[in-house]
């Protein structure tokens, strides 16, 4: 029987989104720094069990302690940072980032995540053609915006009570499946993915449409796909809070560069102006 993973969290089931947008909204991204120390202290270096280790991991773990595969967290800084500046260049760009993480410790807090920096995410099951048919998947999309905005407005009124019901149900319905992705008016500029294994598909659509791919890569995980490998433990709710914090941190931060960006331009046209 394999030796149970240790986790530095063992509340997770009480988690809940609302706890995590606290969680995110009261942090002071300014003072985040990247940190061994409190990457440690949440648990990041725990891998799986050394017979579950991918050998394409093999790099990224530092020593087997207690049959646990223990990752190098020197080398998760590195490739940390690394997928940091592509985030961040990325948002400042304006491109978004989509969230994915459908795994159960991890879905409440990719969920907050995403909202902390007002990007799409996906917390349930990955949709098979989310990117490969994104056509369909954008006329759903606006089937569901369409349709809660008349709700809102009352322009189902005229409907019997039945026929109201029947919306109703099917706009809950989608918005379960696709609510975090109902804004996405195209394909966003990289994907962000919390656990490569529950993932896959998701990071399969990526590479086949060359939307880039930044994920948690845990021993245990296959890094084909993936352009910007973060080697952490996946499982436990602690090291997921403190990895999404710094990936917010990112996005966040080339948001701010491009809105410093936009307000120079829109200075600097407005004094163009005055002078002529």
């Amino acid at each position: 029987m394999e030796e149970e993973k240790p986790v530095a969290e063992s509340n997770s089931a009480k988690s809940s989104v609302t706890a995590h947008e606290d969680y995110f909204a009261n942090l002071d991204f300014s003072k985040l720094a990247v940190s061994i120390e409190d990457m440690f202290k949440s648990g990041v270096h725990f891998g799986h069990s050394k017979s579950r280790k991918n050998p394409r991991m093999d790099e990224y773990i530092y020593a087997v302690r207690k049959n646990i595969s223990i990752i190098d967290l020197q080398k998760t800084v590195e490739k940390l940072k690394e997928a940091m500046a592509f985030l961040s260049e990325k948002a400042a760009a304006g491109e978004e980032i989509l969230f994915v993480g459908t795994k159960k410790q991890a879905k409440d807090l990719v969920e907050a995540a995403a909202k902390a920096c007002k990007e799409p995410y996906v917390k349930e099951r990955w949709l098979g053609g989310t990117f490969t048919n994104f056509k369909v998947l954008s006329e759903r999309a606006r089937f569901l915006r369409e349709g809660q905005e008349k709700m809102e407005k009352g322009e189902f009124a005229k409907y019997t009570k039945f026929e109201k019901m029947k919306i109703a149900q099917e706009l809950e319905r989608l918005e379960k499946k696709m609510g975090g992705i109902k804004e996405m008016r195209k394909l966003p500029g990289a994907v962000f993915v919390a656990g490569t294994i529950e993932d896959a598909l998701a990071i399969k659509e990526a590479e086949i449409k060359g939307v880039p791919v930044v994920a948690l890569v845990d021993s245990n995980a296959d890094l084909r796909g993936v352009d910007y490998p973060i080697p952490s433990n996946d499982d436990a709710v602690s090291s997921l809070k403190i990895m999404l914090s710094y990936i917010v941190k990112a996005v966040l931060e080339g948001k701010s560069k491009m809105k410093i960006v936009a307000d120079k331009k829109t200075n600097d046209s407005e004094l163009k102006d005055k002078q002529q």
